[in-house]
């Protein structure tokens, strides 16, 4: 017979487990819901039979000892509550994991010290099921000891809060429930103009392609009459012009006209207008692009463009194609870990291009300023293989220009004195003049108008404000002078266009000259005439003021008769100790021809002054007299300073 052995234990108390004020009800439920407890029916089994509870043979040194040893143990629970035994299988593990038994006695006569945490815990865990009591509004009213008169009142009034309160909670719900509509309507609207906003869109916006592509404009009213001062490359573009309006006028003879063609030229000399124009004169639709539109930061989104173009250009064809700075698009391809996709987009470009029928009707008109920064499969026969260049227009071309805005004046001579200007310039020029007409009044733009815009836009606005001592001024009159008397009396000097020492700029005065035409090359003679004219102003301060007198005005001076001098010995060959070699890199020469430059530039600017010395010192009472002049009117064109210095009075203003 199985026997049962109870060896002495520790004992636990109720308060060491945290349960001394519970109940006997209480208690109950703890040890049904933790301890594992047999009935009186099923203890006599657990003791002599196998079959409630199952044997284990593990954790022991011995399988035999684990098996058939009779050293057993069992934990027995005692309540003096309860007042029955529970005996349940308890397992404790040691080093070897051998089965030992234990007793706990629930000591809860025991006086309690205190309770901490887990009493607490454990009441939470009986009473977690039995839900939450409510207290009735009548036990309330007993427990507030309210009197019998006044407890109709108290129900009253507590009704009446509860409905407003339930009416409050409803409005702060209504509200939040607008709030959040608000909020969400606003997020919508800001995501949409985000999407609409450039350079902060990234991924809100939608690239359908490039814009201009889809609206083609119609230049009817633009032609080549509109085009002034570039007849060489009007010319060279009719070709395209008479291409787009019968274009089998060359299949016939089996011509192939070219694909693309490049505008080359300074910024303002007209390609755009150019551009428009081709496709004015020949009445098709013209496709206007810039090279930067195609830039974008998204992978693919510049060869989609492009694409989107060309397809739409092909759908509408014959038409123009016009890609405004090319350069920008068209760049040599070069490996660049910032811009890894870059070349995407001229890839498909060169690839459209290439791809085009023979005379399918769509020409590709380019223009940039940079035709060197190209790649050069963009410019190979068969894409743009026609170059036109676009010029600074000449004095004719300046002439026709100032012609066709000005209707009423003869523009030969602000196109004599604008050497170098654009189109573009031009305009601006006329522009600043009818502004300056209508500021002083007048209903017409005169000459004087013009000569005080072009003076604006190459030397700055008047200083009237500056307040210039008479010294000073003195001083600059005769420095103005000085420069004046040497062009007006030096053979292969240019014209006297008008003196002045009005500050304009940076400057306190200026003589500016005014070319009979073009020069497109230069003679030494006409090159030293201006270095003598440049040594003007410094040589008549030393004469007027003396040597301790002279002043930093004449720094712009040297500065141009040093260049012109220097170029004359390193690029014009143009001195005769050196002669005719180019010294394109002067530092990179010998110790000794660096010495040999050097002192040959000098001799030219010593003989330079000494020529303007010499003939400011035989004409001074002309130079004397136009100083006089300059600081009585301040500012003497051409035909004033020739009264001046033939000895005639000028008249009063």
């Amino acid at each position: 017979m199985f026997s049962l052995t109870v060896q002495p234990q520790p004992m636990w108390t109720l308060r060491e487990l945290g349960l001394s004020d519970l109940g006997a009800q209480q208690l109950d439920e703890l040890v049904s819901r933790v301890l594992p407890r047999l009935s009186p029916e099923e203890a006599p089994l657990a003791l002599g039979g196998k079959t409630a509870w199952r044997t284990s043979h593990l954790s022991t040194p011995s399988f035999f000892y684990n098996k058939h040893g009779e050293d057993v143990h069992l934990f027995c629970c005692t309540s003096t509550h309860l007042n029955r035994c529970a005996y349940v299988w308890v397992q404790s593990r040691g080093f070897k994991t051998l089965r030992k038994a234990r007793r706990m006695q629930l000591a809860a006569d025991r006086p309690l010290e205190s309770e901490g945490f887990t009493s607490s815990f454990m009441k939470g865990f009986l009473t977690r099921d039995r839900g939450i009591e409510v207290e009735s509004l009548d036990s309330l009213l007993k427990k507030k000891n309210v009197p019998d008169g006044q407890q109709d009142a108290f129900k009253r009034g507590f009704a009446e809060g509860f409905l407003k309160a339930q009416a409050l909670t409803q409005r702060t719900q209504d509200s939040l429930r607008r709030t959040r509509l608000i909020l969400l309507v606003l997020l919508l609207v800001g995501l949409y103009g985000i999407s609409k906003t450039p350079f902060i869109s990234v991924r809100f916006r939608t690239t359908s392609g490039l814009d201009s592509a889809v609206d083609p404009v119609q230049m009817k009213n633009v032609t080549f009459e509109h085009v002034k001062g570039v007849e060489e490359a009007k010319n060279e573009l009719q070709e395209v012009v008479e291409f787009l309006k019968n274009p089998q006028k060359f299949t016939v003879l089996g011509g192939k006209l070219p694909k693309g063609v490049l505008l080359v030229g300074p910024p303002g000399t007209g390609k755009t207008l150019l551009a428009r124009a081709v496709a004015g004169e020949a009445d098709v639709p013209f496709y206007y692009a810039s090279g930067s539109e195609f830039d974008e930061m998204f992978v693919g989104v510049g060869a989609s463009r492009i694409r989107n173009l060309f397809r739409e250009a092909k759908a509408n064809a014959p038409c123009v194609i016009f890609i405004d700075e090319l350069d920008s698009v068209g760049g040599k391809r070069i490996e660049s870990p910032m811009h890894p996709y870059s070349r995407q987009t001229i890839n498909q470009l060169l690839a459209e291009m290439d791809g085009f029928k023979p005379n399918e009707g769509v020409i590709i008109i380019g223009a940039t300023n940079f035709p060197e920064a190209l790649d050069n499969a963009l410019i190979r026969p068969g894409r743009f293989d026609m170059q036109v260049t676009v010029p600074k227009p000449d004095v004719k071309g300046r002439t026709e220009i100032l012609n066709w805005y000005l209707k009423k004046i003869k523009a030969k001579i602000i196109a004599r004195g604008t050497v170098g200007f654009s189109g573009a310039d031009l305009e601006n020029l006329v522009n600043q003049a009818a502004l300056k007409a209508a500021v002083d009044g007048k209903d017409m733009v005169t000459m004087k108008e013009l000569e005080f815009a072009k003076d604006k836009i190459l030397m700055g606005p008047e200083r009237r404000s500056a307040e210039i001592d008479s010294k000073n001024k003195r001083i600059t009159a005769y420095h103005e002078s000085g420069h004046a008397i040497v062009a007006y009396y030096t053979k292969d000097a240019m014209p006297i266009n008008k003196a002045t020492i009005m500050p304009r700029g940076p400057s306190l005065g200026h003589v500016s000259m005014l070319p009979d035409d073009d020069r497109w090359s230069e003679t030494r003679s006409q090159l030293l005439a201006q270095m003598d004219v440049s040594m003007g102003g410094r040589v008549a301060e030393e004469i007027i003021f003396g040597h301790e007198y002279i002043t930093t005005g004449a720094s712009s001076d040297f500065d141009s008769a040093t260049k012109i001098a220097k170029m004359m010995v390193t690029r014009f060959g143009m001195c005769e100790k050196l002669g005719v070699m180019t010294y394109a890199d002067v530092t990179a020469q010998s110790p000794e021809t660096q010495a040999a430059v050097e002192h040959e530039i000098r001799v030219l600017l010593k003989e330079s002054y000494e020529r303007a010395k010499a003939l400011l010192k035989s004409h001074a009472k002309e130079h004397k007299n136009l100083a006089d002049a300059l600081l009585m009117y301040e500012t003497l064109d051409a035909k004033e300073i020739q009264l001046v210095l033939e000895g005639k009075t000028l008249e009063t203003r």
